[in-house]
């Protein structure tokens, strides 16, 4: 789908932890349109196969139950068949078994028609997650890539939620790893992207800087 000539698209993507949704919802917010964070969907399947006792490393099993989910996803809160999995998504259990889910090819091109289709009934939107400006909307109107070193992604998680940044931070490594080496599409920068090290900056510094960015783009 070819989304750049018709529909605007600012695609952000970037390791976990780098501060991408925080961005994401704020950009969208300045710039009035609608926002997707891709990522929950993944973590939607994920709750599901987990409330399902479906083993979350069975590609087939896994890959069939991502196509009968019903997702009700707003800028906000996501809903897996009618149940509110908006915190749940968030716990410990489904980020550590999210990862498996995210690297299933089934679940990639299932979920990736719905985000190409949530756009299109959009009319564009600030969409985020890891593969979006390389391989979702590669002719996106802007494409950034949010990144921060490990040690700063990990003190962001535990401020957030809790834990040991020692622990959290291999948590994250692991996480970058999976992300970066799976075959199908990996994370990685797209080459036309902008690089955004969120390391020392304030949220409203970096969607200035992503303001500028659209504006140029137009």
């Amino acid at each position: 789908m070819s989304a750049g000539k018709h529909l605007r698209v600012v695609a952000i993507d970037g390791p976990a932890g780098a501060g991408k949704s925080t961005v994401a919802r704020a950009l969208a917010n300045v710039l009035n349109v609608p926002y997707l964070d891709t990522g929950a969907m993944y973590r939607g399947v994920t709750f599901a196969a987990l409330q399902q006792n479906i083993d979350t490393n069975d590609a087939t099993a896994i890959g069939e139950l991502s196509r009968r989910i019903v997702f009700d996803i707003t800028e906000t809160t996501l809903h897996v068949d009618g149940v509110d999995a908006t915190e749940a998504i968030r716990g410990s259990a489904v980020t550590a078994a999210v990862s498996a889910v995210a690297a299933n090819p089934i679940v990639r091109e299932d979920l990736r028609t719905r985000q190409r289709q949530w756009v299109s009934e959009h009319g564009g939107g600030v969409v985020e997650g890891r593969d979006i400006g390389t391989v979702v909307f590669p002719d996106a109107t802007l494409k950034v890539y949010l990144t921060a070193s490990a040690r700063v992604r990990a003190e962001r998680r535990v401020a957030q939620s809790g834990g040991d940044v020692n622990a959290i931070a291999a948590s994250i490594a692991e996480r970058d790893h999976q992300d970066s080496t799976r075959a199908d599409s990996p994370l990685r920068e797209a080459s036309d992207s902008v690089t955004v090290d969120t390391s020392d900056r304030g949220i409203d510094d970096v969607v200035r800087q992503l303001l500028a960015l659209v504006d140029e783009a137009k």
